[in-house]
């Protein structure tokens, strides 16, 4: 009986096999049908869902069951549970645009400083800037009356940048809804935080339900990322802020503060994973969450949401998510990602998005190492805690860890690699490199170090992201890491200490390119220059969430209202407020006209007068900060704009070979190539000869103008505009020109590599406007 038990179960298994292989392949695929034909309700449009899903399943109550999103507002599709096989069949249907496979979307670490630094705030210290920065403020009205639309960890409401005193009330156009749930109810939304949503079921598919401790299912920011993102770009004028320990004290403001905002929680935590290392962003929750967002009337959304490994548009939930905003006229601002200084990193490369860079401001938190040997090596910090006044042991972590550590990582103070009896009572000089900066500070204390000092890399160069760590501590750039090791290692008994943090202004040079701000060619479509500005991404002070430490460690049980973060996540939010402000003063504007005042008034000098450099030293690109760094006050003027349509970027999809964008347009036969989109910027791979190119400005400025074309080609390369002058008669009049780029193979080949990429500028100028337009040229 036994041994028939045995075989009957073995059978069984062996039938289940297939079926249970096939249910482990299936997961979550997102089917994009472009565009509603408007002619159906949202019932009917789901039901239409519902029947491609029954096409591929066995019932009915299969196909329901698997079924996560129903995309019905300006986005057509659905996301669903399938196998391989399912979606395959699926793509092969005339009326299926793409169909392809949810990756999570991780956000990697992607004020009251920078907007005084780019001369928006309203200030005591700097007239000038008080006079210019309040009228546009004044003119844009704050930014009342716009709402921006937030895709990120949610929110905390009770944060005073939050506040709706004062408010205007909501906009008539607002149709959103204020989603309760755990530590979030409608009470939670005001006339400042007019609408909160969640999106959790990609997440959940993936990671099976949300763990109650970690997260709440609901708005509440418990990360932090959101609400520092969300008061960037709208939070109210808050005096007396601080982060932890009085660091960047002022008034922390967002670039519009009286706009209107709307929460989409996507992201949500890794199960297993510390908050240290981010939160996780799934493409159906996104995609989910553009379209309502769009059905609720926003006029901006900021994403600080990219990935490190861009797919084609068409199998991009941002990309296409953000294409159905524009058609809206909404203003869609990215992040590029945090995956520099290498090339070829960044993230959000559609044309229709601004896809945004990060850089300095010129604050720094200077806290200097005195070594035993009377050299002062500057560092900085936003570390409150601090060293008595004398000198302690100095070490180099290699020089202290267990036997087991391998040499490569010796000097990176990762988790349980020090030891105590090495340690104990010394300041650390930690690499960075592998592991987090605050994990490093973490593995110091734990081994009864004193301190440390966190030295950079060479891929760092000069920038130092500042953090508030557990013990004292400061971080030092590369060059000045390699003195003090060098220091070390010329005594047999180094000592050094610490000196507490202060907070300096005017810093100079800034700003600066930030070493982990990604960097271009664009890896979907070269001819598009990409990012297209940058604005201040490091070490920017916003709001934070109650519910979690400054450092984002469990470690850490420090609560904090305001705290200082670095990333494209914190300039990304930057040029959304500054889109905001625009889409304020000029309502009629397209999404296309908002990004290119932006690019093309954007700035190429420090505050010494000097081309923008890198975190090198040497002078920067414009696959680094793409037109530069922006300048909200120039763009409300630019005199000229390049205009682009929802139509303009269907064709834009003919130029690469995708046809099937949207169902109800047909490619014409006379196939237009991709650089020919009207965009701020140039971009040419492989030039081999001469190429024209077309553009298009319309004018915005004066009444009567005349202006009048130069550039500054890349070296090697010829640029001539035809015609060189264009006069206009009245406001909204355009004007077609053409560029001739013509390589000069001799000159190229002398000074250049084959498939190097050379740079340059072309401007149009009216005497009062200029309106600059980077370029970027390969040879072939």
């Amino acid at each position: 009986m036994a041994k028939l038990l045995v075989s009957s179960t073995l059978l069984l298994l062996l039938l289940l096999l297939p079926l249970l292989a096939l249910c482990a392949e299936k997961q979550v695929y997102i089917v994009y049908f472009g565009e509603h034909s408007g002619e159906k309700t949202l019932h009917e449009i789901e039901e239409t869902h519902h029947s491609y899903l029954f096409s591929v399943k066995n019932t009915q109550e299969e196909a329901r069951a698997s079924l996560l999103y129903s995309y019905k507002h300006s986005i057509n599709g659905f996301a669903a549970l399938l196998s391989p096989d399912e979606a395959q069949r699926l793509s092969e249907k005339e009326e299926v645009v793409s169909v392809w496979p949810s990756h999570p979307r991780k956000y990697t670490i992607h004020t009251t400083r920078s907007w005084e630094f780019v001369g928006l705030e309203e200030g005591e210290k700097h007239p000038n800037h008080y006079k210019i920065g309040g009228d546009l403020l004044s003119k844009a009205r704050y930014g009342q009356q716009v709402i921006v639309g937030v895709l990120d960890s949610g929110v905390w409401p009770e944060s005073r940048s939050f506040s709706d005193e004062g408010m205007g009330p909501i906009p008539k156009s607002w149709k959103g809804i204020c989603q309760s749930g755990p530590g979030f109810n409608s009470s939670h939304c005001n006339r400042k935080l007019i609408g909160a949503r969640y999106y959790i079921k990609g997440y959940e598919q993936h990671y099976g339900p949300l763990n109650a401790s970690e997260d709440n299912r609901s708005c509440r920011d418990t990360d932090g990322h959101g609400t520092h993102t969300a008061s960037t770009v709208g939070g109210r004028s808050v005096p007396n802020a601080s982060a932890i320990g009085g660091f960047a004290r002022g008034t922390a403001s967002g670039g519009a503060p009286l706009v209107h905002l709307a929460i989409y929680k996507v992201c949500w935590p890794v199960p297993g994973h510390s908050k240290a290392d981010g939160n996780t962003c799934f493409e159906e929750d996104m995609f989910a969450a553009i379209d309502d967002a769009i059905a609720d009337g926003v006029n901006v959304l900021s994403i600080s949401i990219g990935t490190s490994s861009p797919v084609n548009y068409t199998d991009d939930g941002i990309a296409i998510g953000a294409l159905h905003a524009v058609k809206k006229n909404i203003v869609v601002a990215c992040s590029a990602g945090n995956s520099g200084p290498a090339p070829s990193t960044l993230s959000n490369p559609a044309p229709w998005i601004i896809t945004v860079g990060a850089s300095s401001v010129d604050r720094e938190f200077l806290a200097p190492v005195v070594l035993g040997n009377g050299k002062k090596i500057e560092g900085q910090t936003v570390t409150p805690s601090k060293l008595e006044r004398r000198m302690y042991p100095l070490a180099y972590a290699a020089d202290v860890v267990k036997g087991n550590v391998s040499k490569d990582m010796a000097g990176q103070c990762l988790p349980g690699s020090l030891s105590s009896e090495k340690v104990k009572g010394k300041i650390v000089l930690c690499m960075r490199g592998t592991g987090t900066r605050v994990g490093k500070g973490l593995e110091v204390k734990r081994a009864g170090g004193v301190g440390f000092i966190l030295g950079n890399s060479p891929a760092n160069g000069a920038e130092i992201a500042c953090d508030p760590h557990l013990l004292p501590a400061t971080a030092v750039v590369y060059n000045d890491a390699i003195r003090i090791l060098e220091y070390i290692n010329s005594t047999k008994n180094p000592i050094a200490t610490i000196i507490p943090g202060r907070t300096v202004l005017h810093t100079k040079p800034a700003p600066f390119m930030a070493a982990f701000t990604s960097r271009g060619p664009n890896v979907i479509d070269p001819n598009i220059l990409k990012p297209d500005i940058t604005a201040p991404g490091l070490n920017i002070l916003a709001a934070w969430t109650g519910m979690d430490s400054p450092t984002r460690f469990s470690e850490d049980h420090r609560v904090v209202e305001y705290n200082i973060f670095s990333g494209t996540s914190m300039s990304c939010p930057h040029v959304s407020a500054a889109a905001a402000l625009l889409k304020a003063i000029h309502p009629t504007w397209s999404s296309a006209a908002i990004r290119s005042a932006l690019m093309t008034t954007a700035g190429l000098i420090n505050n010494i007068g000097l081309p923008l450099n890198d975190e090198s030293g040497n002078v920067a690109t414009p696959f680094a900060y793409g037109s530069g760094h922006f300048r909200p006050i120039k763009a409300a003027d630019p005199g000229l704009v390049y205009n682009a349509s929802y139509t303009d970027y269907l064709l834009y999809f003919c130029s690469i070979g995708v046809k099937k964008i949207n169902p109800t347009f047909k490619c014409p036969t006379a196939t237009p190539t991709s650089i020919d989109l009207n965009y701020p910027s140039l971009a040419v791979s492989k030039l081999n000869g001469t190429v024209i190119i077309k553009r298009t400005v319309t004018n915005v400025g004066s009444g009567r103008s005349i202006y009048f074309f130069s550039s500054k080609p890349p070296v090697g390369i010829s640029v001539k505009a035809y015609p060189s002058i264009l006069f206009f008669d009245h406001v909204g009049q355009k004007k077609s020109f053409t560029i001739t780029v013509k390589a000069r193979r001799e000159i190229l080949r002398k000074h250049h590599e084959k498939d190097e990429y050379v740079f340059g500028w072309y401007t149009w100028t009216d005497g009062l406007h200029n309106v600059r337009s980077p370029m970027a040229v390969s040879l072939a």
